[in-house]
């Protein structure tokens, strides 16, 4: 990605230590930035996706941006939106940061400590657009709980889009054993995580007034789920 390639420098990294919420490797650059080999891999092709049902103009509340890498890359290639990073994790925001210092971009704006299970932490602004990857399976049920909450309380004009990337369990579709070793591995960690089934996140969007419109698959077994106000 030439985004992140052409600003990292030849100095070491070292690996991160910390309450980044993330289950790939991290390592923290000269800078102070985080990077992640996994959100490296998929930026393209999620950013192919985000480009074609994205409004060319507006603006993009991002929920659990973790090392801030999306956030860069995705503000980097749609100068026209204004993308608004969160995190709960004071070295997510601090990575976030590092990254909008790197790319001096002026729609990438200042990190938000926002936690979706947490109501005092939200924003009273309404947005656009709302982008979450990789928090449902890594948080409790609670945390998606919330999230669809604040999507329906801050995504106000008909039509605004929900999008979600990660792993989720279908209902008449094998889970595929690369996923179901995955779904192990966090359930081992904590009892609160693990993979979730679409239709119950489908439901729980509906819920907060969000119709399901497209589920896209992408690379290594991963799903981007649509969501629009109505």
């Amino acid at each position: 990605m030439s985004w992140a390639k052409d600003r990292r420098c030849d100095r070491g990294v070292r690996a991160v230590e910390g309450p980044v919420q993330a289950l790939d490797s991290l390592t923290v650059l000269p800078d102070g930035a985080l990077t992640s080999p996994a959100a490296r891999r998929n930026a393209e092709a999620i950013l192919r996706v985000l480009r074609a049902h994205l409004p060319r103009r507006g603006s993009v509340l991002e929920i659990a941006s973790g090392s801030g890498e999306h956030a860069a890359a995705f503000a980097a290639a749609m100068p026209d939106l204004d993308w608004t990073p969160s995190d709960p994790s004071d070295q997510a925001r601090e990575s976030i940061a590092a990254w909008s210092r790197q790319l001096a971009l002026s729609n990438l704006k200042p990190p938000l400590a926002i936690d979706a299970g947490d109501l005092a932490t939200w924003p009273t602004d309404t947005f656009d657009a709302l982008y979450c990857a990789n928090m449902t399976h890594i948080s409790p049920w609670s945390a998606t709980e919330g999230l669809m909450h604040l999507a329906g309380r801050v995504l106000r004009r008909p039509g605004a889009l929900l999008a979600l990337y990660g792993p989720y369990r279908e209902a008449g579709i094998p889970l595929a054993e690369s996923n179901a070793a995955f779904d192990d591995s966090l359930k081992a960690r904590n009892a609160e995580w693990g993979l979730r089934d679409r239709e119950a996140v489908e439901a729980l969007a509906r819920s907060h007034g969000l119709a399901a419109t497209l589920r896209v698959q992408m690379p290594a077994n991963n799903l981007i789920l649509l969501f629009r106000t109505v």
